[in-house]
């Protein structure tokens, strides 16, 4: 060992640790790392104290407190590949540097499918995936709000078989990012939108087909709570057969593809036509069974009393016969004023609306009060510029410049005051001439009193 010098410096244990603490927190303050899970220890505080390997080469003590750990959104396991965010803090009693994290993360593509079972088996614990809440969708939607991408091929093929399905359908687009950082906000946002401002009977929310990536917006939480929260039925269209995302499990219906959720809101018309040509035939034919059963029923007595008292017994039968055939009639009026009323209310609603001929008429009243509005305007500028014009006449006939221009002069003073009369004057004083366009000077000679 070499000799110590009197300058050499002896530090304590504590000051060492405390330089050393100081050098590689100032260091290492806020840094991502990315290891394997191992030694985990939960304490009964909520903490976690695992150890970040890699491989055999390297191991990086890591603390996770409790405040922390309560956000993950999956369960760390030893084994696991994570990306953990935090700060270096050495730890005096062993003199022992660890990672404090702030933050874990499952690491790759690995994370984000462990991400998003973790978080759907949370969201099902809730029961926001349960048949039980799931409603029924409008048999008849008047009008129906899409939530997708303005601009992809979903929102083409939506519109298109919505309107082949149902020509006077009303449809409401909310145009929304469907992937990237703030489309699951947008997304979230566009169905509370809807929710609140009442329109619609039903929304589709959804876009094409992608990667895990692409689709990961419809995966986020902020959606799937949306969805199960909406008070107006929601079908999810998002992606191809294949595709399944939490949207899925939190809508109402799940529609395969964009095209089949708009073959799911609305019937098609032309069945539709169907469905109510055949109840009128099916009403037709009943009631003429049951005029034939009745008639059958009348020969069948007239058989079976023979000619016995015919006139009274005719008499008799014909009388019910008649209430009857008026019963019958009633009846069948009845039922055809109903269908045809039930027509009538479904054409009303589903038909052609009056929005064209209305906006028409608005327009041409808003062109009628626009030029009205001109013309008052451009009367009332005309009657302030006469006015002003008078105004500027009556000054000018006022003006002591008009006075001027016929030949007169004023005379100012030294001083600038304005010479009303020659007894303010003094012989040798210096007065200024003031003509309509010009000044002179001039010198007082002489002074005569009026009538000299």
């Amino acid at each position: 060992m070499g000799a110590t010098t009197a300058t050499d410096q002896v530090l304590s244990v504590s000051e060492i640790t405390r330089r050393v603490a100081e050098a590689l927190e100032a260091r290492f303050t806020s840094v991502w790392v990315r290891g394997e899970i191992g030694g985990l220890k939960r304490a009964e505080s909520g903490h976690m104290y695992f150890d970040l390997k890699e491989g055999r080469d390297a191991v990086l003590g890591c603390a996770l407190w409790k405040s922390s750990a309560q956000h993950l959104s999956f369960d760390p396991r030893d084994g696991m590949q994570v990306e953990a965010f935090g700060g270096i803090e050495v730890f005096p009693p062993r003199g022992k540097y660890q990672l404090i994290i702030r933050e874990l993360r499952p690491a790759g593509r690995g994370a984000l499918l462990l991400a998003l079972e973790e978080l759907k088996k949370r969201l099902q614990a809730e029961g926001l995936f349960d048949e039980a809440r799931k409603r029924p969708l409008p048999r008849y939607p008047a009008r129906i709000g899409l939530v997708t991408s303005p601009t992809g091929a979903a929102v083409r093929d939506m519109v298109r078989v919505l309107r082949a399905r149902w020509p006077s359908i009303g449809i409401v687009l909310a145009p929304v990012r469907v992937q990237g950082e703030g489309a699951a906000a947008e997304i979230a946002a566009a169905i509370g939108a809807f929710n609140r401002h009442a329109g619609v009977d039903l929304l589709i929310v959804g876009r094409g087909g992608g990667s895990l990536e692409d689709l990961w917006a419809f995966n986020e939480e902020t959606v799937a709570r949306a969805i199960a929260g909406s008070r107006l039925p929601v079908i999810s269209a998002v992606g191809h057969e294949v595709d399944r995302t939490l949207a899925d499990d939190a809508a109402d219906v799940r529609a395969a593809t964009p095209s089949n959720a708009a073959e799911l809101a609305v019937r098609d018309c032309q069945d539709v036509a169907r469905e109510v040509a055949a109840l009128t035939s099916r009403i037709d034919r009943e009631a003429r069974a049951v005029v034939s059963e009745r008639r059958e029923r009348l020969s069948g007595l007239q058989r079976k009393y023979g000619f016995r008292r015919l006139r009274d017994y005719f008499g008799r039968t014909q009388q019910r016969v008649d209430e009857a055939s008026q019963r019958i009639q009633q009846w069948i009026r009845r039922a055809l004023r109903s269908a045809a009323e039930h027509l009538a209310a479904v054409r009303a609603r589903y038909g052609l609306r009056e929005f064209p001929r209305q906006i028409a008429d608005r327009v041409d009243e808003v062109r009628t009060l626009a030029a009205r509005l001109a013309d008052a305007a451009q009367t009332a500028a005309l009657a302030r510029r006469l006015r002003l014009k008078a105004c500027d006449d009556r000054l000018r006939a006022l003006s002591p410049k008009l006075v001027l221009e016929r030949g007169y002069c004023l005379a100012h003073a030294a001083d600038g005051t304005l010479v009303r009369g020659a007894d303010s004057l003094r012989v040798g004083e210096r007065i200024t001439l003031e003509f309509a366009r010009s000044e002179a000077d001039a010198r007082i000679e002489e002074i005569r009193r009026g009538g000299e």
